[in-house]
């Protein structure tokens, strides 16, 4: 398979991250439950590779949410799919493939609060930290990336590139 644009992580480099996630929060809610959600559409590979290596019992959600449009976050976020399933009292996993502005994030952050988790912690695979503009608190980080675009495990730019095995900077788009 030909790498499509610069090479970023490999996917022997994701697998051993996602191991060692997998380990630190199987220990953080050792003798608990976790209430799994994915942000979807772009989680869907970390959280599966990421719940199967999981040593707690785990149930799975997911919510769609988006705020992109192409290459650009707009600052809206539209939800356009939530879980009816009531999360109160339990301890609620957010799972997602990228933060950058953070409004997303913050965003879903506080509908779920409102719902009254007994506890709420994101984990996130990449973090392009320099764009921050919403302050979120991330407990569980796979990578912290520079502000470049990426495609590639489950990241897709206009629909294409979530299957490659790899993650990768698109350039030319």
């Amino acid at each position: 398979m030909e790498i499509v644009g610069k090479l970023l992580l490999t996917s022997d480099s994701i697998y051993s991250r996602v191991m060692e996630l997998a380990e630190r929060i199987s220990s953080d809610y050792q003798g608990k439950e976790i209430l799994a959600i994915a942000v979807l559409k772009g989680a869907f590979m970390f959280y599966a590779d990421l719940i199967r290596a999981l040593k707690v019992p785990v149930t799975v959600d997911f919510i769609i949410a988006s705020s992109y449009h192409g290459t650009i976050s707009s600052g809206d976020v539209r939800v356009r799919y939530e879980s009816l399933e009531d999360i109160s009292g339990k301890d609620v996993l957010l799972i997602d493939d990228i933060i950058d502005t953070g409004i997303s994030l913050k965003y879903l952050r506080e509908l779920l609060l409102n719902k009254r988790p007994a506890s709420l912690k994101i984990c996130v695979l990449l973090d392009k930290k320099e764009r921050r503009i919403a302050n979120v608190p991330i407990d569980y980080l796979g990578f912290e990336i520079q502000n470049e675009f990426v495609v590639g495990y489950g990241l897709d730019w206009d629909g294409k590139y979530r299957n490659l095995p790899y993650i990768a900077v698109l350039k030319d788009i």
